[in-house]
């Protein structure tokens, strides 16, 4: 019981450490926050891995550390919608855990390609619609002169469905190679 908890703590803070490496690696940044980076990979892996909970917990634990490396604040609200709670929401893609990696250890067929797209989607929809309602709320005066505030803050924060859809491809070959190499274990997730 203690080293499986041991040994679930280490997952969790490598995928920490590596999802903070990756989101330094931009493709793009945006002027008020956001970039397009693999930084998501390693949180849907682990919430595929070993499911829900501890995909929420490293997705929010995440966002902390994301506040504290690259910090944009205006509002204490702000600061829990684009952080913790963004992140936490990435590890939704838990939800397809056990069925995703009954079928990781085989080449990737339709089944599988499947619950990958359905467990990203959950996971990068429930962050961009966080950092969608902060646009909203707190970052409202950007928006051009005319221009519905929550359609500015839609379009700026396409990058998170783009991000995942490169999480998408590159996950469609780290999670079975993954699988093979260090098969996962559920128990205590």
């Amino acid at each position: 019981m203690r080293e499986r908890r041991t040994r679930l703590l280490l997952e969790i803070a490598l995928t920490i450490a590596l999802a903070t490496v990756l989101s330094m690696l931009t493709i793009w940044r945006m002027p008020q926050g956001g970039s397009v980076s693999l930084g998501m990979l390693p949180l849907f892996v682990l919430a595929f891995r070993r499911g829900l909970v501890p995909g929420l917990v490293a997705g929010a634990l995440y966002g902390l550390v994301d506040l504290m490396v690259n910090p944009y604040v205006v509002h204490w609200a702000q600061l829990i919608l684009d952080y913790p709670l963004a992140y936490l929401l990435v590890g939704l893609a838990g939800v397809v855990s056990v069925r995703l990696m009954a079928s990781s250890g085989q080449q990737p067929d339709r089944r599988f390609i499947s619950l990958v797209a359905t467990g990203i989607t959950l996971g990068a929809l429930g962050r961009y619609l966080a950092h969608v309602l902060s646009g909203v709320i707190y970052f409202s005066e950007f928006a051009p002169a005319g221009q519905p505030v929550w359609l500015y803050s839609a379009l700026y924060n396409l990058y998170v469905p783009v991000s995942a859809a490169g999480c998408f491809v590159a996950a469609i070959v780290v999670v079975p190679a993954l699988a093979r190499i260090l098969p996962p274990s559920h128990e205590g997730a």
